[in-house]
């Protein structure tokens, strides 16, 4: 999830501290906006494979939170010079919030996905992350919502489809404990999504997703050092393609990626945005089939289109929800 942040990694109906407005149905949908939603269904998708590559030769939350301070520096930045200083401007209990949220997203999300792609193909564990709208929606259940019967029903194919995907043996040589860690990162993610509309975020959604980038990144670090990343680690040994993996995945994954798909939830309606959520893990196991080899397995195909149609419902369900309450 690079989400999120990003990444690969926003559940189908909301974005961490960004407004889901979007335009009166029936306008026309431009070549902008069909642009822009290529980049957030290629780039999103293609993050899964350069976590992969990144964590060839670099360990897994050194090089997370070196992605995300980075990102998280480089938007505040944009951000200054273009809206100037005042628009990072936030009260203390915004910061904390954003803090709060870039940790379950970014450390807990996105940093236990990284760790994971050490043991994990990125093409399952693209599979196994699409199943964050189904988290999304039991948790708004257990707040009081009623999401209705076509999101509980995706639920339960999301469910049986991430049964079968870690099924013992059925996934191919794959370290259980990885595809555990995945699933941590899915609930994760998806409690720091539900919990950042529902606490007060900065007013200026590319602050908040700074600030919550730089957290994530520390949060990241942190643990690395924690773990001992540090012992043993060359920056000589780091390779090219793993140098270039990190760059696309703070350039691309986190700016490039993440600044289209927030212009998407202003200009288009969020039925089409939301796509994203069973568009990105098809890119991503092509990619990682095409680019990495990896297996592509009959309980994996099954299992991820169980998945993929568990999201596609609740997805359609959501926005059937929204345009009867118009």
């Amino acid at each position: 999830m690079t989400q999120p942040a990003p990444c690969p990694d926003a559940p189908a109906a909301e974005a961490p501290g960004i407004p889901t407005a979007s335009p009166a149905p029936g306008r026309r949908i431009s070549g902008a906006v069909w642009g822009a939603l290529a980049i957030v269904y290629v780039v999103w998708g293609s993050t899964y494979l350069g976590i992969r590559v990144v964590v060839e030769t670099m360990p897994p939350f050194l090089s997370a939170g070196a992605r995300f301070i980075a990102a998280g520096l480089i938007l505040s930045a944009i951000i200054a010079w273009r809206q100037g200083p005042s628009a990072l401007k936030a009260t203390r209990a915004q910061l904390t919030s954003a803090a709060v949220v870039g940790l379950l997203l970014l450390l807990g999300g996105n940093g236990l996905v990284v760790l994971a792609e050490t043991a994990v193909p990125s093409g399952l564990t693209a599979l196994l992350i699409a199943v964050v709208p189904a988290w999304v929606v039991v948790l708004r259940r257990a707040f009081g919502e009623r999401p209705g019967i076509g999101a509980y029903s995706g639920v339960l194919l999301g469910l049986a489809g991430l049964a079968v995907l870690t099924l013992p043996g059925l996934s191919g040589d794959v370290r259980l404990w990885g595809v555990l860690t995945v699933i941590g990162a899915t609930v994760m993610w998806s409690v720091g999504s539900f919990s950042s509309a529902r606490i007060p975020m900065p007013a200026n959604p590319f602050a908040a997703s700074a600030y919550e980038m730089v957290a994530g990144g520390i949060g990241c670090l942190l643990v690395g050092l924690g773990r001992g990343e540090q012992h043993g680690f060359v920056l000589g040994d780091v390779s090219g393609r793993s140098w270039t993996a990190l760059a696309y995945l703070v350039v691309f994954g986190s700016l490039i990626a993440f600044t289209a798909y927030a212009w998407l939830l202003h200009s288009a309606p969020l039925s089409l945005v939301a796509t994203y959520a069973y568009v990105n893990p098809v890119v991503a196991v092509l990619l990682g089939a095409l680019i990495l080899n990896e297996q592509l397995t009959w309980p994996i195909a099954l299992g991820g289109a169980v998945v993929v149609a568990g999201v596609c419902l609740i997805v359609s369900t959501e926005r059937r929800g929204r345009e009867s309450s118009r």
